[in-house]
């Protein structure tokens, strides 16, 4: 597996990962969530994972590839019959755009490894029963 530069962690790390549930709310890299473990509850999931088709390997694509890729990952999880919630993942001070992302709720580990993997992404947000988010590399 490829070594992802600290300063990349870094920004995924420092990245709001924001739900647009009913009452729409932000992940945070190893904090807490209670929205997050409620929703979880709520849908008995006992895993989400929060990812994305955007910008392979941090490369920005144009927004049609980008759309396409994640409208083709949302069919994908669709298919699974799993609850797939829109979000987005924004930095709060750097440069980069938001990447639309999907929150998958009762997911496996190794499933969204797979999907993070398919859809070249360095690394995808991952939370169990206790809803603190983690960043997991593929």
């Amino acid at each position: 597996m490829e070594q992802i530069p600290a300063e990349l962690l870094k920004a995924f790390a420092d990245t709001h990962y924001i739900v647009h549930h009913e009452a729409p709310f932000a992940m945070h890299i190893g904090q807490p969530c209670p929205e997050l473990k409620a929703l979880m509850a709520e849908y008995n999931a006992l895993s989400a994972a929060f990812i994305t088709a955007w910008n392979p390997f941090s490369q920005n694509l144009h927004a049609k590839e980008n759309q396409d890729r994640q409208d083709e990952l949302k069919a994908n999880i669709k298919k699974r019959g799993l609850i797939c919630i829109d979000g987005i993942g924004k930095h709060p001070s750097n440069n980069w755009p938001g990447e639309v992302s999907v929150l998958v709720l009762g997911l496996d580990l190794e499933a969204a490894k797979s999907l993070a993997r398919h859809y070249e992404q360095h690394a995808f947000v991952w939370a169990e029963g206790d809803g603190a988010p983690k960043l997991v590399q593929p």
